[in-house]
């Protein structure tokens, strides 16, 4: 196996992106007022504090390994702990399927409210599911959220099952068609992405469902929608739809931006970034619009060890130059432009500190920390009035004060990262995975958003025991992270 398609297939679970809303993870359609019990994508609980899920898609389950799980830790005025929290498989009660080996349950995450009843609901992508006959065929399930949390769940069928495999490896939630309704769009190895529409119900799913066809180079788990990211990139109130990955004519890495409408999502542009990894979209200079920050893990032309670009939204859509391009040798960022650090294996979009302006969390999943390999490294960079900056630029590690822990070999902090405000006081929290802690049980750490930007007092974390996953085993807890 080539070393591009090694990098492939390390991070596809690290590239798997849940939805961004229309205005900073906001829900983009109307709940009936009688029934809405939230404002926000990811609170399945309808307490008004945004949720975190986390993979640990090699959970071994009810004696199968790779079977997976998903853990739900609920948000409150003091943020996540490991007690409030709802943990699924495909052998809880209520989800479809059965826990098998080798099902990756959690590849990929993603959330919004489906059936529109004011409660967030979460889907979960399993693409080592065999369905029939298809080995790896793939499957996605919506675990429906209410007032005591998630439970239940419906499988939403692969339309096209023949033309692709892995189904569920990529998905993001928004409302694409300007219908006040949330829709549901899933990737798979092919180069077909499916929009489900809309009008969901706990007994029959979407109400409709079309393929959106796209350009991107297809055939096997390293090709096809490697992630897919949501937001309002033209300001018109309908979500946009990004896939990254390779285009099929020109063999170029990069993102497929698609704007959303009346009559469906239209082919805007073609970013050629140098990354098929995974894109995330937010407001980075405050405008209106929402922008697009796209990774690649370095190949000595940007950088050795990885960089992020970043380009803005406009009325017309995203802007085909980047407004910046950032690696660890960027002025006011820490660290180190190493060969193979792969700064930017992981992003995530959000304010931090509350001043307007969304900020980008890139993941650096093997910084080396002393004399520790792959021990991994969270940076966070700044938005501002021109957009992402080097400027007032943080990183955290395990050596830092106040993260709990010590850098270790193969602990690959920073393995998957999320920003989301999870105590409701209006900055975004860092969550970060370090998916090798404790070899190969996996680990998940929460720390606060403030004014003056994020803070390592109060900083949580805990491991599967924590959670009611098991205490041995390959799981890999932090793979994976709804963003």
């Amino acid at each position: 196996m080539s070393t591009r398609h090694a990098l492939r297939r390390r991070t596809i679970l690290a590239a798997a992106t849940a939805a961004v809303a229309l205005a900073g993870g906001l829900l983009t359609f109307t709940a009936d007022p009688a029934t809405a019990a939230t404002a926000y994508s990811d609170d399945f609980n309808g307490d008004g504090y945004r949720d975190l899920a986390t993979a640990a898609p090699y959970t071994p389950v009810s004696g199968q390994t790779d079977a997976g799980a998903v853990v739900v830790n609920y948000g409150s005025a003091n943020g996540i702990s490991a007690s409030r929290r709802t943990v699924l498989t495909q052998s809880t009660t209520g989800i479809p399927g059965t826990a098998e080996k080798g099902d990756r349950f959690g590849t990929a995450l993603a959330s919004g409210d489906l059936n529109n009843d004011g409660y967030a609901d979460l889907v979960i992508g399993s693409t080592g599911e065999d369905v029939g006959s298809d080995a790896d065929g793939g499957t996605a399930v919506i675990v429906w959220g209410g007032k005591s949390g998630l439970s239940g769940g419906l499988t939403v069928s692969d339309p096209a099952p023949s033309a692709h495999d892995e189904y569920g490896m990529s998905l993001a939630v928004a409302d694409f068609s300007a219908d006040g309704r949330a829709d549901l769009a899933i990737g798979s190895t092919g180069s077909d992405i499916w929009i489900h529409k809309g009008g969901f119900t706990k007994a029959s799913g979407a109400a409709s469902r079309y393929e959106l066809a796209t350009n991107l180079q297809s055939g096997n788990s390293i090709y096809g929608a490697q992630n897919l990211a949501a937001g309002d990139i033209n300001g018109d109130g309908t979500a946009d739809l990004v896939a990254t990955g390779s285009d099929a004519s020109t063999y170029d890495d990069g993102s497929m931006v698609y704007l959303g409408s009346a009559s469906g999502l239209t082919f805007q542009t073609f970013l050629k970034s140098g990354g098929w990894e995974l894109a995330a979209v937010g407001d980075l200079n405050g405008d209106g619009y929402a922008d697009v920050v796209t990774a690649a893990y370095g190949d000595g032309t940007k950088s050795l060890g990885g960089s992020v670009s970043a380009y803005l939204g406009s009325a017309n859509g995203v802007r085909t130059e980047p407004q910046t391009t950032i690696n660890q040798a960027t002025a006011g960022v820490p660290g180190a432009d190493e060969e193979s650090d792969w700064f930017g294996n992981d992003l995530s979009i959000a304010d931090v500190n509350g001043d307007g302006y969304a900020d980008a969390a890139v993941g650096t999943l093997h910084e080396t920390i002393g004399t520790a390999k792959i021990a991994g490294s969270v940076t966070v960079l700044r938005g501002s009035a021109a957009g992402l900056t080097g400027t007032g630029a943080q990183s955290f590690t395990q050596n830092t004060a106040g993260v709990p822990g010590t850098p270790e070999s193969a602990d690959r902090f920073g393995a998957s990262v999320r920003l989301s405000d999870l105590n409701g006081d209006g900055k975004a929290d860092l969550s970060v995975g370090a998916d090798g802690e404790n070899h190969p049980a996996g680990a998940v750490f929460s720390l606060r958003g403030s004014a003056s930007g994020v803070t390592t007092k109060n900083a949580v974390s805990f491991g599967p025991g924590s959670v009611g996953l098991p205490t041995s085993g390959y799981l890999r807890l932090g793979q994976g992270m709804l963003r």
